[in-house]
């Protein structure tokens, strides 16, 4: 168990003369009666006397007197009791000066993370009042917000974070002060920002996460192509929730916890370039291309973000692909086999069931697309293939691009289930290609 191996960690501290205690969310979660998904140490050791106790430790960041520590199969962030210098890049202290446990609570972002813990006690050591807050419900920095903030501009995100995941509320101080320096969120890397909005649309309350981003002003920097979505009114019938503003946090709000990232950026994403492509039509409004267009807009925020690059490519398909089973029933057999069998159908099916429940609840072309994947058996979705490039050649074919069309087109019968034997395979070729032999 990580608590134990942790504890062990700290007893080796104690016994070697240094105080050791958790620090930070592992105190905060186990007072949520939560798993902690990590333990951290805050101790009186210094990095040198870490590293000379323990045979694997690493020192990811030394001079702010952070380690790692390797113990019984998992791995520690063992960092030194400090006091932050000043900031200048709105990340990283300017220099430290290793203090104590007061001096370190007090550096820290909210107050429901600035608590120690005894490991063998369980006693809460509590220098910031985190625990009348986390018994409130509330996010509130540590001392003043606007240094708090000033410190480390990525704690904006992470006070809508803990507050949505948590279903607690941002402090009134602690949200005005959001508000003001919400601009400056941009001298944040891309990668940063990427993963505190991955872990607000997987932790639960992704809907709630992104109103506190819209209140907090720091949508309209992140990702204004949504806060477009507000007004971008849209057809009752099919859509009687309201805008696509509205329609989206419905959709964000059936996000299941700990579901795939790219499965919640295709939600977040999938009506992305509706604004864009509004247009009247007769009685009813349309949005010809949002799919296509939004399937680009999709994969810049990625890449904006720094997603790998087999992520951006999943979150580009659902977005491109989204309204597709909308027209499985009329498609030819082979091609809704294709389409069925498609690498990430399991996403895009999630993806079109909560686009359907965000709007008039018409489940009746994603349960066509279940149905049907359910009927085909494995061997006709993906049938051997009954003939190669090497029987083209014996017929007296060219080897080229050509060779893929036709194969394409002998496998399209065959999932049509027009031809079934290698003899009506070559029977086929020999009909449409002669001129070519």
């Amino acid at each position: 168990m990580p608590r134990e191996a942790a504890k062990q960690v700290v007893a080796i501290l104690k016994t070697a003369g240094h105080r050791a205690l958790f620090a930070g969310g592992c105190v905060r979660d186990r007072l949520l009666g939560r798993e902690p998904e990590d333990y951290d140490i805050a101790t009186s050791a210094r990095p040198e006397q870490v590293e000379a106790l323990f045979d694997h430790a690493v020192g990811v960041g030394r001079r702010f007197g952070v380690m790692i520590v390797g113990h019984a199969g998992h791995d520690f962030e063992v960092a030194t009791f400090r006091r932050d210098g000043g900031y200048d890049d709105g990340r990283h202290p300017r220099n430290v000066v290793f203090a104590d446990a007061v001096e370190d609570s007090r550096r820290r972002d909210f107050t429901i993370n600035a608590m120690f813990e005894e490991p063998e006690t369980g006693e809460v050591i509590d220098h910031a009042d985190g625990r009348r807050d986390l018994e409130a419900g509330v996010i509130r920095t540590v001392g003043d917000p606007d240094e708090r903030l000033a410190e480390d501009r990525l704690r904006m995100l992470r006070a809508v974070r803990f507050a949505a995941r948590f279903a607690f509320t941002i402090e009134a101080g602690t949200m005005a002060a959001v508000q003001r320096h919400a601009p400056s969120i941009v001298e944040v890397s891309a990668e940063r920002i990427g993963e505190e909005i991955v872990r607000m649309l997987t932790e639960g309350r992704a809907r709630t996460a992104f109103e506190l981003l819209d209140e907090s002003g720091l949508l309209d920097i992140i990702l204004p192509q949504m806060s477009d979505m507000k007004g971008c009114t849209q057809s009752p019938d099919h859509h009687p929730e309201g805008d696509v503003f509205e329609h989206t946090l419905r959709a964000l709000d059936q996000l299941p916890p700990a579901c795939s990232p790219t499965l919640a950026l295709g939600v977040l994403l999938h009506d992305i370039a509706k604004p864009a492509c509004r247009m009247p039509k007769d009685d009813r409004i349309v949005f010809y291309g949002h799919t296509k267009r939004g399937a680009l807009m999709a994969g810049e925020f990625c890449e904006r973000l720094r997603m790998s690059r087999r992520d951006t490519e999943r979150v580009v398909f659902l977005v491109d692909q989204h309204l597709r089973h909308c027209s499985a029933a009329d498609m030819r057999p082979a091609t809704l086999k294709r389409f069925l069998r498609q690498d990430g159908i399991d996403e895009l099916l999630a993806l079109t069931r909560i686009d359907a429940m965000a709007a008039n609840g018409d489940l009746s072309h994603y349960e066509f697309c279940m149905n049907a994947r359910d009927s085909i058996e494995e061997t006709d979705m993906r049938p051997r293939l009954l003939i190669s490039g090497r029987d083209l050649i014996e017929m007296g074919l060219e080897p080229g691009p050509l060779f893929k069309d036709i194969l394409g087109e002998v496998e399209d019968a065959q999932l049509d289930g027009t031809i079934s034997s290698k003899e009506e395979a070559l029977g086929l070729v020999r009909t449409r290609y002669r001129e070519k032999m």
